[in-house]
């Protein structure tokens, strides 16, 4: 019965990081800042929700779930990735962003 609360706590948490990173991603002005969202909050959401699921299997199956494990590891790797490119095409293209975006100053310049 102690499983049921871990993967409830961890589906609650994970659900609400996911709408969280939705949210960011409608809401924000320009490209750069919308990339936090998914990048972010939603990754750490679809973490907790495949740990809940993790615990779950664990506890009503024989062994462990290598599935979830494998899927949370890929998820992790690509997801931060994923992001990075994004933003360098984003600067190679040179999109505009706002004035409230922090951190311009710091790109590099494109010299071709």
């Amino acid at each position: 019965m102690t499983y049921e609360w871990i993967v409830s706590i961890f589906l609650l948490v994970g659900g609400s990081l996911i709408l969280i990173g939705s949210v960011g991603l409608v809401k924000m002005p320009d490209f750069f800042m919308r990339l936090h969202g998914p990048t972010k909050a939603t990754t750490l959401g679809m973490a907790c929700l495949l740990i809940a699921a993790m615990v779950y299997f664990s506890a009503t199956e024989t062994g462990y779930s290598l599935k979830e494990i494998l899927i949370t590891i890929f998820l992790l790797i690509t997801a931060p990735i994923s992001g990075y490119i994004l933003i360098k095409s984003a600067i190679h293209h040179k999109l505009k962003a706002v004035d409230k975006t922090q951190g311009l100053d710091n790109i590099e310049k494109d010299t071709k």
